[in-house]
């Protein structure tokens, strides 16, 4: 399954608070996607956050795994997930469907 999850940063850091926390999420979200359940990611333009295109068993698997993340259990950033998938409307063009 495909999970587009979109971060928002809630509370922001201190530059203290970047010293000790950014060192753990930083690996953290590299392993995720060496582990495969992040397949993309993006950082976002409009204001400060990520997007992560992820590959999972379920919302709930989603929802753990960026919840796990230490920006997220230290209170400063949140995630808004979106399951997606292929455009099926699209079958409607071909012929004989």
């Amino acid at each position: 399954m495909k999970v587009i999850a979109i971060g928002n940063i809630i509370k922001p850091l201190t530059p203290e608070q970047r010293q000790q926390i950014m060192p753990g999420e930083v690996p953290a979200t590299l392993k995720l996607y060496l582990d495969g359940k992040i397949e993309q990611f993006w950082y976002r333009q409009d204001k400060p956050g990520v997007i992560f295109l992820m590959n999972v068993e379920s919302l709930d698997q989603a929802r753990a795994t960026v919840e796990a993340l230490p920006l997220v259990t230290g209170g400063h950033a949140s995630y808004e997930l979106m399951q997606v998938g292929p455009l099926a409307p699209l079958g409607l063009l071909i012929q004989g469907k």
